[in-house]
C-alpha cells in the first residue's frame, strides 16, 4: 500500500535533497507518494502544519521552538540540516552594520529564526529594533530580494542559497556569514506534530530514509550535473549561480550537514539567541525538549539494512 505524504519546504536550494529523492524514485521505492508544497512564509508553514495541511515541514529549528513554546503545539524535530548558510545583505552603498540605522530590515516572519539572528547582529552594534530601524515582514527569500530592489529604504535582509548568490549578482553587499556574528546556529530542521509521528512512525522513518538518500545524492560530486539540472529547471536558477550553489551546498561546516544530524551545541546557542532577542522566550536551553531523534536513528538503521527490508 502506498502512503500519501505532503511535505512543505520553501523552493530554495535546501529543497534539493527532496527533489533529488523524487527524481531518483527513493520515495516511491519506500512506498511513499510524496506531495511537495511551499508557502510564502514560515508563519504559514507553522499554521499549515498545525491544521494538517501537510504533515512535515522543512524550516528553521527556531520555528519548532516557537510552535511549542508560544503556540502550545506539541511538535517534535526529527532531523537537522545545516547552520543556515545565511548572510546579511545590505544595499550597495552601506558598508557597515551601523549604516542600517534609520532604515528598514526585511524579514520572513518578525518573531522567529533568521529575523532573531538579524536583531542580535544589529543589537550588538547598538541598534535597537523599532527605534533605530524598522522591521518589515515580507516572506521567503525571493520576496525579500524583490523588496530590496523595489525600495532602497529596505536596506537589509538575511538571505541563503540560492538567493544570497542572486543578491550578490544584483549588486547587493554581503556583510558576512551570520554565524561569524552569532556563533554556532542550528537552522535546518524538519519537524512534525508529535501525535502524528507516534501514529505514523513507520511512514516517518521511511520518509527520513528516502530524504537522506536524496541528501547523499546532492553531496556526491558524481551527481553534480543531475543536481545542476534540477536547480536550473525546477528552481529557475541561472547556470553560474547553480554552479556556485552546488559548491557551497557541499562545503563542510557551511553547507548541508551529512546525514542531516542535529548539532546540539548549535541548537543550544539558537535557544540562547531566542531567549535574548524575543520577549517572553523560555530560558530553558535544553534542546532535548524539542527533539526526538529516534526516528532518524531508525532511518539510519533502515539505510544499513538490505534493500527492500523494513
Amino acid at each position: 500500500m502506498i502512503d500519501i505524504l505532503t511535505v512543505n519546504c520553501s523552493p530554495t536550494a535546501k529543497s534539493l535533497p527532496i527533489r533529488m529523492a523524487l527524481l531518483d524514485g527513493f520515495f516511491t521505492a519506500r512506498e511513499i507518494d510524496l506531495r511537495l508544497v511551499s508557502t510564502e512564509n514560515s508563519k504559514e508553514q507553522r499554521t499549515g502544519l498545525a491544521r494538517d495541511d501537510f504533515q512535515l515541514v522543512h524550516v528553521a529549528f527556531d520555528n519548532a521552538v516557537s510552535m511549542k513554546d508560544v503556540d502550545g503545539e506539541d511538535v517534535v524535530v526529527v532531523l537537522g540540516g545545516d547552520s543556515g548558510m545565511n548572510e546579511l545583505f545590505v544595499q550597495p552603498e552601506i558598508t557597515e552594520i551601523e549604516g542600517i540605522r534609520g532604515k528598514r530590515l526585511i524579514v520572513d516572519a518578525p518573531d522567529t529564526a533568521f529575523a532573531l539572528q538579524a536583531y542580535k547582529i544589529l543589537a550588538d552594534r547598538g541598534l535597537v529594533r523599532n527605534q533605530d530601524y524598522e522591521v518589515a515582514p515580507v516572506g521567503r527569500g525571493e520576496l525579500r530580494i524583490a523588496a530590496m530592489q523595489a525600495d532602497k529604504r529596505n536596506s537589509a535582509a538575511i538571505l541563503n542559497l540560492p538567493y544570497s548568490l542572486d543578491a550578490r549578482r544584483l549588486g547587493f553587499r554581503s556583510l558576512g556569514d551570520t554565524t561569524t556574528f552569532v556563533g554556532p546556529y542550528q537552522a535546518g530542521s524538519a519537524f512534525v506534530m508529535r501525535h502524528w509521528a507516534e501514529a505514523n512512525r513507520d511512514l516517518l522513518v521511511r520518509y527520513i530514509a528516502a530524504y537522506l538518500e536524496g541528501l547523499h545524492v546532492v553531496l556526491d560530486p558524481a551527481r553534480h550535473d543531475d543536481c545542476m539540472k534540477v536547480l536550473i529547471e525546477q528552481l529557475g536558477t541561472e547556470h553560474g549561480v547553480a554552479q556556485e550553489t552546488m559548491r557551497l551546498l557541499r562545503e563542510p561546516g557551511f553547507g548541508l550537514e551529512p546525514n542531516a544530524v542535529i548539532d546540539e551545541e548549535a541548537a543550544r546557542n539558537t535557544l540562547a539567541l531566542r531567549a535574548s532577542m524575543q520577549s517572553g522566550a523560555s530560558t530553558n536551553l535544553d534542546p532535548q525538549r524539542y527533539l526526538d531523534l529516534s526516528y532518524h536513528a531508525a532511518a539510519m538503521d533502515l539505510l544499513r539494512a538490505p534493500f527492500g527490508t523494513k
